[in-house]
């Protein structure tokens, strides 16, 4: 009776053995295929990316630059959002609605008429639009609405302000005038991250989020190189 009850209780082991190697199995094939997964959609998002911005020689790769910055604020800011590929998805993707606005716009040299300027204006909402049904993009769809907000309700599409602007939208709107004031332009060449640094200070409150800008500051000189570089090569 005792045999039989230790190779009843020997079995069930085995089975419980056999079930935790199966779960294991199963966890490691999901693992894989979420991986993959993630990289397809990186991937179909890089490539949108880089044709919105193969129409402009004196911006390209601003996208991939921006993500670099704004993932380091956002985690320089301890936000969980550093860690979320939505949020790079956006940052990646925030020009697409560009692809409307016509060339003789984009590039003009001189300052936008008004009507020209509500023209150029509209991108972010022709963005979340061309957007709107690709499922994956999430949040990201929030980020390519509101990156022309601004803190104090001033911007645009929908004029919102504080923080009834999405935070990787703010954090966006730091990380992409820092790369316009360091990047040489058509009119002028890039500046310094230091002057970059003050003159984005010089919004605080206005055009930018406070805890954003102070994020940035705890950023190094060297670290941004570095992502700068890393873009570069």
């Amino acid at each position: 009776m005792e045999a039989d009850l230790v190779a009843r209780l020997e079995e069930k082991e085995r089975q419980l053995e056999r079930y935790a190697a199966d779960l294991r199995e199963t966890f490691k094939a999901e693992r894989e295929r979420t991986a993959e997964l993630r990289a397809s959609y990186m991937a179909t998002v890089r490539a949108l990316a880089n044709a919105v911005e193969a129409r402009d020689a004196y911006t390209g790769r601003h996208a991939e630059r921006v993500a670099a910055y704004g993932l380091e604020i956002a985690r320089a800011a301890g936000l969980e959002l550093a860690d979320d590929p939505q949020t790079e998805f956006g940052f990646l993707l925030h020009d697409v609605g560009k692809v409307a606005v016509p060339d003789a716009i984009l590039f003009k040299p001189a300052p936008l008429t008004d009507e020209e300027r509500v023209l150029m204006e509209r991108h972010p909402i022709i963005g979340s639009e061309i957007l709107r049904e690709i499922d994956f993009l999430g949040d990201a769809k929030l980020v390519v609405r509101h990156h022309h907000e601004r803190w104090d309700g001033g911007g645009y599409p929908d004029r919102l302000a504080g923080e009834d602007i999405p935070h990787a939208a703010r954090v966006f709107a730091v990380a992409d005038t820092l790369d316009a004031l360091t990047t040489d332009r058509p009119y002028r060449p890039g500046g310094s991250f230091a002057d970059a640094r003050r003159i984005i200070a010089s919004g605080t409150g206005t055009q930018f989020c406070p805890t954003c800008v102070e994020a940035l500051h705890e950023v190094s000189d060297h670290r941004l190189e570095e992502l700068r570089m890393g873009i570069s090569a």
